[in-house]
Parts: structure tokens; sequence; C-alpha cells
């Protein structure tokens, strides 16, 4: 019998029962819907974890630490390694700094960086240009909201709560501060006396905004120039406030407390952590959190697939049943094939078709309805969240996620399970007596 010929008459009897068919694909329907919704629960927050981990991160970056601040021989050490892109080193300016932009105040954190390999490492501006002069800096995309006018604390103790953020709110610096010469300001103990000394700087450049809404980047970036004018003051490496003064060597100036290195793709991450960890360093990169939440959620979407597989085979039951029924309504139609020749193994492929089939349509249409489930439910659930709660879900929160290996791994579920659920009702077709199956309506 060609396959044509096997087809037709599947169709041709599933037709005949079509209500028993229909309730029985039903039912693979909505375990194959329950076993995708449920899943994509987890491959949904996984995606969201991810892209939490990852957004604004370069996936090629690798911050090293080491027992004390790396010299500039350490760090060309680190840059010599193979694989090996750039490598960003950052000294901070250890002191009670402040910025005066006229009657506005900031402290916010400074540092100096070697600007080429910042560059090669993917830094972005966001207006402006990189520093030429030695007394220009650039300042990250926040620096001007961190400018606010000092409240007398007499008027701050008059104020309620409210009043007081409100006050905040009207003493921030609202304009551009692109072009702006700053005013800025180390201090220094000399005895029991505080000595401060201001230098004049420039904003050459504004740094690229932030991925994260509540990321903050006020951090000023210096030169190497300016460094050493503070140096020159405080008498102590990287600005030391209260330090020992007069006994800072060259050796403890140029080290750096802040050292990151980047390969060319994030397949070399894990390779080129492997030999700053020989050279005796720890690393850390955005690849080792995510190994770990990997595991962590292949653990999770395992669990809830094998809970909504139970739900397939419960439907599976169902099919069980129905193709019990049609051989037990189709003996006699058993009986004229086996008279005229047919193969038990074409018989047991024409219920083994029609088991597939059921199966298969639950599938298809469970995917269906699971895509249509997930699609809403990202739409609307935010929405309904902020409405009832007032409570606003965090930014690109997927509820539910699909991936195309979700379906597929539903469809081989499902047919696999439809398969061994009819397999017992098909190997008894093939044992029906041929006499006693043309005797039936005689």
């Amino acid at each position: 019998m060609k396959f044509k010929d096997r087809y037709r008459f599947v169709r041709a009897n599933m037709k005949k029962n079509r209500t028993r068919v229909f309730m029985t694909v039903l039912a693979a329907t909505i375990g194959c819907a329950f076993l995708i919704v449920l899943a994509s629960i987890g491959f949904g927050i996984h995606r969201t974890a991810i892209k939490d981990i990852t957004n604004g991160r370069l996936m090629t970056e690798i911050e090293v630490h080491g027992e004390k601040p790396f010299t500039i021989k350490e760090v060309n050490q680190l840059d010599k390694l193979k694989n090996t892109k750039t490598v960003t080193r950052k000294q901070r300016v250890e002191n009670n700094l402040a910025y005066h932009l006229g009657s506005y105040r900031s402290q916010a954190e400074t540092m100096v960086a070697y600007m080429p390999a910042e560059k090669k490492a993917g830094f972005e501006l966001n207006s402006g240009k990189m520093p030429v002069h030695k007394n220009e800096v650039i300042v990250g995309y926040d620096f001007a909201k961190s400018l606010m006018k000092e409240i007398p604390e007499k008027v701050r103790k008059g104020l309620s709560e409210k009043e007081a953020q409100q006050k905040m709110k009207d003493s921030q610096f609202k304009g551009e501060v692109l072009g702006e010469t700053l005013e800025f300001e180390i201090q220094q103990l000399r005895g029991k006396k505080v000595v401060k000394k201001k230098i004049p700087v420039t904003i050459a450049g504004v740094g690229k905004k932030p991925s994260k809404k509540w990321f903050l980047n006020e951090s000023v970036f210096i030169s190497e120039g300016v460094l050493k004018e503070i140096g020159a003051f405080t008498k102590t490496p990287r600005g030391i406030m209260n330090g020992p003064q007069n006994s800072a060597t060259d050796e403890k100036y140029n080290v750096f407390t802040d050292v990151k290195v980047y390969t060319h793709d994030a397949g070399e991450v894990e390779a080129v952590s492997k030999k700053i960890e020989k050279l005796g360093y720890s690393t850390y990169s955005a690849q080792n959190e995510l190994k770990e939440i990997n595991v962590v959620f292949l653990i999770i979407k395992i669990g809830l697939i094998t809970v909504g597989t139970v739900a397939v085979l419960i439907a599976s039951i169902g099919i069980f049943n129905t193709m019990t029924m049609a051989v037990t309504e189709r003996v006699q139609d058993i009986g004229i094939m086996k008279a005229i020749g047919a193969h038990p193994g074409v018989i047991k492929k024409i219920f083994l078709m029609e088991s597939s089939f059921i199966g298969l349509l639950g599938a298809f249409f469970g995917t269906l309805i699971a895509y249509l489930f997930s699609y809403g439910v990202n739409m609307f659930l935010p929405v309904l969240i902020q409405q009832f709660f007032h409570e606003k879900p965090p930014e690109n929160f997927y509820f539910s996620y699909i991936p195309v290996t979700l379906p597929l791994i539903c469809i081989a579920i499902c047919f696999g399970v439809t398969l061994i659920s009819g397999l017992r009702p098909a190997v008894r077709a093939t044992q029906v007596d041929v006499l006693k199956a043309l005797r039936r309506d005689i």
C-alpha cells in the first residue's frame, strides 16, 4: 500500500469519528501549550538576567586584581599576552576633592586614564573631543547633575522632606558643562592646618550616556600632568591626604589600582583569563556570572519542561483510548486488508500514522496558542501591573520568551509520546484474526 493510500485511509477514518478525534487533539493541544508556556517563563527570566548582565558591558572585558597596585611594568606584561587587544589602567586621586563652577559645587570621583587604551577598548564621547592639553578633562554624562548650590543648614532644617527634595532639585545645575572652566580644589593637612589649592581645568568632552537609567556616571578624567601638579602640592602619591609627606618615590606615583584587559572577541576571554591567573592575579569577567546563571537556569528549565511533559503524558491517555477504540471499530476493515494480502507492518504503520497526526496537530495548535499567550503576556502584563499595583516592571523585562528550540523540543516530546501511545493499539491491530474479523457481521 502506497503512502498516499494509507493517508487517505487514515483521513477517512478520522472524519468518521471527528468529535472524538477533535477532543483528543484538543487534549494534546492543551498539554503542548502548557509545556511551552511553562518553560517559556524560565527562558524569559533567563533572557532578562543575561541581558541585565551584558547590557552596557563589554563581553571582552576582564577585570584584573592583585594584592597590591599594578606598576607600568606589570601592565605592559599583561599587554603582551596573546589575544590581548588592549589594557586600560586608571589611577584614582585619593583626596577630599571638590569641583567649583561659579556658585555650584560637586564632589566627583577623579581619576587618570591612559586615553589611547580607553579609546581602543571602546570608550566613547557624547559630545566634545578627547583632551589635548594638560588642563583639559573629560566628565561623565551625569556630572552636570552632580553640580549643586549649597543649601545653608539653617534653611535646610526649616524645610519638610518634600520641600527639601524640591529645594535640592532647584539647586541643581541646569545648563551645559561642555567648554566650561572648573576650579579643582584639593586639600592637604600640614600639621594641624588644612591647606587648599585650586587648579583650573576645562571640560573638553562629556562621556557617553550610560545604558541603564539607574547608573550615574559623574566621574572626571584628568591628565597625568594635573596629577603630577596634585602630587607636587600634597607631596604624596595620587594626592593622598594626611599621608607621610616627602616620601613619595616614582614607583609609588606610577601605580594603577584599576586595570582591565580586553580581548579581540568573547571567545578569547577564558583563555586569556587563565594566562593572567598563572601570573598570580585574580580575574573577573561577565562570563563568570553567565556560567553560574546558565547552570542555574538550565536546571530550572529542565524542571519546568519536565512538569510540562506531565501534561503531555496525561493527553497521551486520551490518544491511547482513541486508538484502542479505532482498532476495535475497524476490526472488519483490518480483516479485509489482511485477506487481500496486506502485510502486518503496513497495518501497524496506518495506526501509528493516525496517532502521529493527532500528536502533530496538537503540537502545532499548542505552539500557536503558546506564542499568542507569550506575546499577550509580554504586552499587557506590564500595563496591568502598573495600573493595579502602581509598580513599573524593570525595563525590557521578559515574562515569557519562546526560542525556536522550545517548540522543537515540544514537538519531539509530543511526537514521541503519541507514537508510544499508539504503539500498543497498532500492534493489537496486527494480531486481529482474519476469519473472526470477517465473520463479525454475518
